[in-house]
């Protein structure tokens, strides 16, 4: 049976979890806009403004490749009380006064680095605390709660940056980041590893080879990681496609992406949801492809609100990659799949940022568009979407992992 939402707020530490990661999602989402703002007003262009954005994520792949162990091996209150105190004074410093370009970069990137165990960390321990059967409804929680976060991070952001230096937006996001870090050493309780054995790069490799060994689950990552990634590439544009209404742009953006995660994690049956994923990455690329029309404001609005609607097949695909991931294995399967998302869109970022300086920002959305759509159907061609229902033993809703040592056969968007 389904756990209802109100029953996942009467879980211990499920309440403090979810309210840390509002404050870091509200953290991200205010310095993300300040800081694409502050960059592409110093050098107007559209590049170096969407890497800016979304550079954290290219170092997640070094977070993936040597640190993901971590994810089983760390405490996970330090871990996330660490990561938000790094990530407060990350964002300190890009609010320094005559930064130059190259050291934003530095700091956007250590950043990421320090951010790559988060995803890994933060969902094993939802999988933790929550009841069995219940990851499916807690995780669509925390992805209708971004969606309503970044709704209203950006609409306050673009109300702050009308009045407020990105400077001054910068150093809030860094207080709700330290909030955060105090939130999590009040509100959560200590836990021992996950995993034993201590973080190492040799170990973060023998797991990743473990998880990329077996064909379902490369098929599952690779739809999580790839799609949407060249979508996040188009959301990178807004600031050079509207200068002056990105927030309006953003917001929009995550209103869709609430749509999406409350149909897909309450409202469809599981026999529909399993079926729906294909479909939702088509839907998802679909409304970009029309930005080559170059649509005004209101319509490129309502494009983007409908177009995010498909960001709920990540529900979807980690409700696979949930059911086929040893127990022991659960955190660094959940950060290797928000590492390559995130890699995935920082290089998509980098990408339409190139693209939209060699032709113009419309262009680079259509193109990253088909791009997304192309990939989609390659997918669907090999049989190996994530869209497939899961078969013999097991509902599809009962997605809490088997107990550890137990394996079987072939969880920012973002």
């Amino acid at each position: 049976m389904t756990a209802s939402y109100a029953s996942l707020f009467r879980t211990p530490e499920f309440t403090p979890l979810f309210l840390v990661s509002v404050a870091n999602v509200a953290a991200q989402t205010m310095a993300g806009l300040a800081l694409g703002t502050l960059v592409y007003r110093a050098t107007g262009s559209p590049l170096l403004s969407a890497v800016s954005m979304f550079g954290p994520s290219l170092a997640q792949v070094l977070g993936a490749t040597l640190l993901m162990s971590g994810a089983d091996r760390l405490p996970p209150r330090a871990t996330l009380a660490g990561i938000s105190g790094a990530s407060a004074a990350g964002t300190a410093v890009l609010a320094l006064p005559g930064l130059p370009i190259w050291g934003i970069f530095v700091v956007v990137l250590a950043q990421g680095l320090v951010a790559s165990l988060g995803g890994g960390v933060r969902w094993g321990l939802l999988n933790e605390v929550v009841a069995k059967g219940a990851f499916m409804p807690g995780r669509s929680l925390f992805n209708m709660m971004s969606g309503l976060v970044q709704i209203a991070g950006y609409a306050a952001g673009g109300v702050l940056l009308a009045v407020l230096s990105p400077g001054t937006v910068l150093l809030l996001a860094a207080a709700l980041h330290i909030m955060a870090a105090i939130g999590v050493r009040l509100g959560l309780s200590a836990r021992p590893p996950r995993a034993s054995g201590r973080p190492s790069v040799t170990a973060t490799w023998h797991a990743n080879a473990l998880l990329w060994s077996s064909r379902p689950r490369r098929h599952v990552l690779l739809a999580l990681w790839v799609p949407n990634g060249l979508i996040v590439g188009c959301e990178s544009l807004y600031v050079s496609y509207a200068p002056a209404d990105a927030g309006t742009l953003f917001a929009c953006a995550a209103l869709g992406m609430f749509v999406g995660d409350v149909t897909v994690g309450r409202l469809l049956p599981p026999g529909v949801r399993a079926r729906l994923g294909v479909p939702l990455l088509v839907l998802l690329a679909t409304p970009y492809a029309f930005f080559a029309l170059r649509p005004p404001l209101p319509l490129a609005a309502v494009a983007v609100a409908v177009a995010s609607v498909g960001f709920g097949a990540s529900l979807v695909q980690q409700e696979r990659l949930m059911s086929l991931t040893p127990g022991e294995l659960a955190g660094q399967a959940l950060g290797l799949h928000s590492s390559g998302m995130l890699t995935m869109q920082g290089v998509s970022a980098a990408l339409a940022g190139s693209l939209a300086q060699l032709t113009s920002p419309a262009t680079a959305m259509t193109v990253m568009a088909v791009a997304s759509l192309g990939v989609t159907g390659t997918l669907g061609v090999l049989g190996s979407g994530p869209a497939r229902p899961r078969r013999g033993r097991g509902a599809v809703l009962d997605v809490r992992l088997p107990p550890r040592g137990r394996d079987q056969p072939p969880p920012s968007r973002r």
